[in-house]
């Protein structure tokens, strides 16, 4: 008995000399009030906003869809966000552990957040030709999204959805014309791209229409009975709701909508639009940075990126200038070399063989979730851009690195920068972050499938730099083509706040891009577009990518010969998404305990 009290103390005295004892502590201490706190706000959230619940594979909730434009539903998330922030407010951080203490500070910022948007109405302007819930129906609706159509009683759900998405259709358009009263309503340009997304999803040819995809792709084990009477329930649904849904968008976007659109591009050309642009961006980098001070930083950082790029080309030996060689990139058939839906497709899959035998050098965990690469679906492919979608909780759909594909013959490795872009979108980038925060269950649910653009986007920008370490960019017009995601990305901190302080004019910006990188002018005024329509997420990435980078190099030169760069991997992982503020604080104590 004394010699295993005596070994005990030897090893608290160890653990106490490499400073884990306190995190042992701070793991046996948590704050099961709190905790509880976490679990009521993850599962009351999802049945407020049950298509998260659906993202993430909780099937609990697939026959819901709320009518979240209405005065009875807004209350509803009012009432909600309140509750738990005075909940939460009885709670001090002091009394709290490490861990408990980061996962109130993250959920005391969500509520802020939510909270404060509510004074700008959102609801008025419900979408635009980049997001919409219309164009998430069609993606969930042709079966291959994340509604499951395995069961009969899957079948059911989604007519449940489409009989409540013709009520959500009329009260949205009704919003929309609130707006219109108020003076808060899209630019011209983004309307103009509404109206065929609507009218390709009204598509009457049951050959074309992508809601016919779960009868004609029924499951092996349904009877010809259910067979028979999902096709009748599933046609009636089509015909008589969903294509009478988007002709109605269709007609009003194209008329009355049109009519009221207004030919500026910026946020603040609608009442209180400066402040609605500052909300933007607390909304999409957590920091509440001056757009000044963003616009500079965009500026500064184009002129490093524009440097690095003058070296690179070089020493390719290009002679002419670096816009001639953006010409020269965009044009050479040798960057176009794919000819087929397929080529496009196995091409990105020989990066992840590439870069797989390097991974474990630079992370020691791997995510179990599988993972696809696939074609985003037509309907959607004009507007869409490289995007992933996580897995759900239990692995049964992966994650999916979506490509869009009009024209494969016209895809240009260098200007699509190929392998940057797969380690941004899908590995190391999206597909490592979102799926071992959700595999890690020593987390509260709400932080492991929430999502901060400034974190995800700033990590998926910052793997692009592990490139070379990764194997990739031994092709020079591959690295040049790393060097242009990233001026893309520093570009936008200078177009996204020109545009919605109104130093710039859609066309100033299309022209600015244009003239920084090797982007065509249909890509450019597409992204000026997107910039339009969501103001602000277009900083996130950018931002959050120098907060990584800053505190690698901070804690590089704290901690010397002990820093290790997988271990600091590992470390950003393992906590998920926070906002920057937060995320600091998170690595601070990481760095001290090394």
């Amino acid at each position: 008995m004394k010699y295993k009290i005596q070994k005990i103390i030897f090893i608290a005295l160890i653990l106490l000399c490499s400073g884990e004892t306190k995190m042992i502590a701070q793991n046996i201490t948590g704050n099961s009030g709190l905790h509880q706190l976490f679990e009521n706000y993850y599962e009351d959230r999802l049945k407020l906003f049950p298509s998260e619940a659906t993202a993430i594979g909780d099937n609990r909730y697939n026959n819901m869809l709320p009518n979240d434009g209405s005065v009875a539903f807004l209350k509803q998330v009012h009432d909600f966000y309140s509750k738990y922030q005075i909940e939460l407010n009885g709670f001090k951080p002091g009394n709290l552990n490490f861990e408990d203490r980061i996962s109130l500070y993250i959920l005391r910022d969500i509520l802020i957040r939510e909270l404060e948007a509510e004074q700008y109405h959102n609801e008025r302007m419900p979408f635009a030709q980049f997001f919409s819930l219309p164009l998430k129906m069609g993606q969930r609706g042709g079966g291959s999204g994340d509604q499951p159509f395995k069961t009969v009683q899957d079948y059911k759900n989604w007519l449940q959805r489409i009989d409540a998405f013709t009520v959500w259709t009329d009260t949205t358009i009704a919003n929309f014309r609130k707006g219109i009263k108020a003076g808060m309503v899209l630019p011209k340009s983004l309307v103009l791209k509404m109206i065929p997304q609507m009218e390709s999803l009204a598509q009457s040819d049951t050959s074309k229409n992508i809601f016919y995809g779960p009868i004609k792709h029924f499951p092996e084990q349904f009877s010809n009975e259910d067979k028979v009477r999902m096709t009748n329930l599933y046609n009636h649904a089509i015909i008589n709701q969903l294509i009478p849904a988007y002709k109605k968008l269709s007609t009003f976007f194209s008329g009355d909508y049109l009519n009221a659109a207004r030919s500026t591009s910026g946020i603040n050309a609608l009442p209180n639009g400066e402040a609605m642009y500052r909300y933007n961006i607390y909304l999409f980098t957590t920091t509440r940075k001056s757009p000044e001070e963003i616009y500079e930083t965009g500026l500064s950082e184009v002129t490093r990126i524009t440097a690095k790029m003058e070296q690179l080309k070089n020493k390719i030996g290009f002679s002419g200038t670096l816009k001639e060689l953006f010409s020269y990139m965009q044009t050479d058939k040798q960057f176009m070399p794919f000819k087929t839906v397929q080529e496009v497709l196995d091409g990105n899959r020989a990066v992840l063989t590439k870069i797989q035998p390097q991974l474990k050098k630079l992370f020691s965990v791997a995510p179990k979730t599988p993972f696809e690469i696939r074609e985003v679906e037509s309907f959607r492919a004009a507007a869409a851009a490289p995007q992933y979608n996580r897995s759900s909780t239990d692995g049964k759909r992966p994650g999916i690195y979506y490509i869009p594909i009009i024209d494969p013959t016209k895809i240009n490795i260098t200007n699509w920068a190929l392998e940057a872009t797969f380690l941004h979108e899908a590995i190391p980038g999206h597909h490592y972050q979102f799926s071992l925060l959700q595999e890690n269950t020593s987390l509260p649910k709400f932080r492991r499938f929430s999502s901060y653009p400034v974190f995800s986007e700033g990590w998926a920008l910052y793997c692009e730099s592990l490139g070379e370490q990764l194997g990739c960019y031994i092709d020079p017009y591959q690295k040049m083509g790393a060097y242009g995601n990233e001026i893309h990305r520093a570009i936008r901190l200078v177009v996204d706040v020109g545009i919605h302080t109104g130093k710039l004019t859609r066309e100033e910006a299309i022209k600015y891009m244009m003239e920084n990188e090797a982007i065509s002018e249909h890509n450019a005024i597409a992204e000026i577009e997107r910039y339009m329509a969501m103001p602000g997420q277009a900083l996130s990435y950018k931002i959050g990518e120098l907060k990584i980078e800053e505190l690698r190099d901070k804690y590089k030169k704290e901690l010397g010969t002990k820093f290790n760069l997988m271990a600091f991997h590992d470390a950003i992982l393992q906590g998920g998404n926070m906002p920057l503020n937060v995320f600091e604080t998170y690595m601070d104590e990481w760095a001290k305990r090394k």
